[in-house]
């Protein structure tokens, strides 16, 4: 059993809606050979950035610009290049759910092309309880479910982290964000991992990183998610020197 299997195979997305084909335009499906394993999003014209348990099913492309994977043509197909596991990972239990992907290319970002990176934080931040989020991806709509063609997308409130803590019986790890799954019918589901929690639309604040077990069905306990504001020296470093 792969740790995300235990956490979220990818997770999927529960009670969404399929997103508008202009939003969201630096979402990535990460790729084994034939599939969707995981998201990812996009932060720099070479770097995709996803949640480290991903590379359990060992990953080989990322797929940008394009909402339907039933609809990916090979110009949206890049190769993995290098993967940028954070130093301390060891599963998703213990924290640091964190991965850079380096890109075979540089995606050639242009207005006419439906890519753009998405913004980080530029220094730590603390967000208030129940303030609405979104997070998408291309994970199950049920619990047991298979993963979608359509990404979907979903609104999450922040969940205060002491209650998260005390919700959970203090088994989540340090360096993250709580949103969605409890007591609320939205949340993640296998498939989703990796993806982005984004606020206030323009910035991405954290990486899908676990639920409870294969349980997408709420309300239950709080999603988890790796806090991107906690990182970022380590992500700054690897964007520019653009290797790890």
């Amino acid at each position: 059993r792969h740790p995300q299997e235990e956490a979220l195979l990818g997770p999927e997305i529960i009670k969404g809606k399929k997103a508008k084909k202009s939003s969201m335009l630096y979402m990535a499906s990460v790729q084994d050979t034939i599939r969707h394993v995981c998201g990812g999003f996009l932060v720099s014209e070479d770097f995709v950035l996803t949640a480290a348990h991903c590379d359990d099913w060992k990953p080989r492309n990322v797929v940008l610009g394009t909402h339907n994977l039933k609809k990916a043509e090979k110009t949206m197909i890049y190769q993995i290049k290098k993967k940028c596991k954070h130093p301390s990972y060891k599963n998703v239990k213990s924290g640091n759910d964190i991965m850079l992907l380096k890109l075979s290319e540089k995606v050639y970002l242009d207005k006419k092309r439906p890519i753009k990176p998405i913004q980080l934080p530029t220094q730590q931040i603390n967000l208030k309880e129940n303030k609405t989020c979104t997070v998408a991806g291309w994970g199950a709509t049920k619990s047991g479910g298979e993963t979608v063609d359509s990404m979907q997308v979903v609104d999450v409130p922040i969940i205060n982290l002491e209650k998260c803590k005390r919700i959970w019986q203090n088994s989540i790890p340090d360096n993250v964000i709580c949103a969605g799954g409890y007591y609320k019918n939205k949340g993640i589901c296998q498939g989703d991992s990796g993806g982005p929690l984004v606020c206030d639309k323009k910035m991405a604040v954290g990486i899908v990183s676990f639920n409870n077990g294969k349980k997408c069905d709420y309300p239950d306990v709080p999603n988890v998610y790796t806090d991107i504001s906690k990182f970022l020296p380590w992500i700054k470093d690897i964007l520019s020197k653009k290797t790890c």
